[in-house]
């Protein structure tokens, strides 16, 4: 099998230490690690050093969604604990009143919102289990999903005036990686941390993290060299920690994700190319969207529903040439995309080099930035 296509090829060993599981003390003092394919040319340096590697007038396009609380642990009606894992988030635009779910409730300003989860829970849950959450949150099991999915129904008591939306912020509890692990203990910075500055529209349960890096000082920056700035949505989503577990990546299936990108923004890339000026995504998913956008004449188009591209080597990219990025975990769908982009053997030294420099990988982790 050609290497670009076997797993295998995509591992690699990291030490454990090096597994970020705090966020620099600044959110631009992480390191830097440049990639410029075009001189085979590998650079450690600063994050605030990567204003010095744009050109008045080139784009920025960043990921403006928004982390929302997923994470909800309570009690089942029997008593046993539970704890659950929104994989959407709720539409509040969609809601009904308890009495026209059937059920009964003193409270006539509750409202109800179905939404995928999973469950987790010290006995297993029936149909029609109660779940607690606190005085404002309650929910019900509803159904049982593929892929160990449920659907749950969430019941808000606004009957003091309070919005389902402020309840659901109040009551969950930031949806960190599975390797960040703290035994169960969240960090008092974790909300506003695994954030970016440019978190908008709430829907994501996982960060775009490489625009955790862009901090207010950074951002006057870039504004006083007459860098641009672009927003697009993709609300990240569970899948993205999916585990690929075939060994020909060719036949992984992708996780799709809800992706916007206005008018406004199309017009600013097209501009932005036409002029010749570079056009620079912040993140890999960032990345993946303005590749879903593009049209096979490179220009990219007002777009809105689910993204399922699947970027591995082969795959020839229309819009990015430059990408700002997180190091990602062995034998990942997003290692393969950033592979198919600079060439798998070019990231693979670059991640042995970082290693060996001793950066900090993944969601709290130091940076790439990749130049085509």
């Amino acid at each position: 099998m050609n290497s670009n296509f076997d797993l295998q090829s995509y591992k690699y060993k990291l030490p454990h230490q090096q597994i970020a599981q705090l966020p620099t003390e600044k959110r631009d003092q992480s390191r830097l690690l440049v990639l410029d394919c075009r001189n085979e040319l590998l650079q450690d340096m600063k994050f605030t050093d990567i204003p010095d590697f744009f050109n008045p007038g080139d784009l920025l396009v960043v990921n403006n969604t928004k982390v929302f609380p997923a994470r909800l642990e309570g009690r089942k009606d029997t008593g046993g604990k539970i704890e659950l894992f929104l994989l959407e988030y709720p539409d509040f635009t969609d809601t009904k009143t308890l009495e026209k779910t059937g059920r009964q409730s003193r409270e006539k300003n509750n409202l109800g919102v179905s939404v995928t989860c999973l469950l987790k829970s010290s006995r297993k849950a029936k149909r029609g289990s109660r779940f607690f959450f606190n005085h404002n949150l309650e929910g019900e099991l509803q159904d049982f999903l593929a892929d160990n999915k449920v659907q749950v129904r969430l019941f808000f008591n606004t009957s003091n005036g309070r919005k389902p939306e402020d309840i659901l912020l109040s009551s969950g509890r930031v949806p960190l990686p599975p390797y960040i692990d703290r035994g169960g203990k969240d960090h008092p910075e974790d909300s506003k941390r695994y954030q970016t500055l440019f978190a908008q529209k709430p829907g994501a349960v996982a960060a775009p993290t490489a625009g955790l890096h862009f901090s207010k000082t950074l951002l006057d920056k870039l504004k006083e060299k007459n860098i641009q700035l672009a927003p697009i949505t993709l609300h990240v989503g569970y899948g993205t920690f999916a585990p690929v577990r075939v060994n020909d990546i060719r036949d992984h299936k992708i996780h799709e994700e809800y992706v916007e990108i206005s008018l406004e923004t199309a017009a600013l890339i097209n501009e932005t190319r036409k002029s010749g000026k570079r056009v620079w995504a912040v993140g890999t998913t960032t990345a993946r969207a303005l590749e879903f956008a593009a049209a096979d004449n490179g220009r990219i188009e007002a777009v809105r529903g689910w993204c399922g591209l699947y970027i591995y080597p082969g795959y020839r990219f229309k819009i990015v040439r430059g990408l700002i990025t997180n190091f990602h975990l062995p034998g990942s769908s997003l290692l393969f995309l950033v592979a198919a982009l600079a060439g798998r053997s070019r990231i693979l030294h670059a991640y042995d080099m970082a290693i060996k420099l001793g950066y900090r990988f993944y969601s709290y982790g130091d940076a790439m930035l990749i130049i085509c």
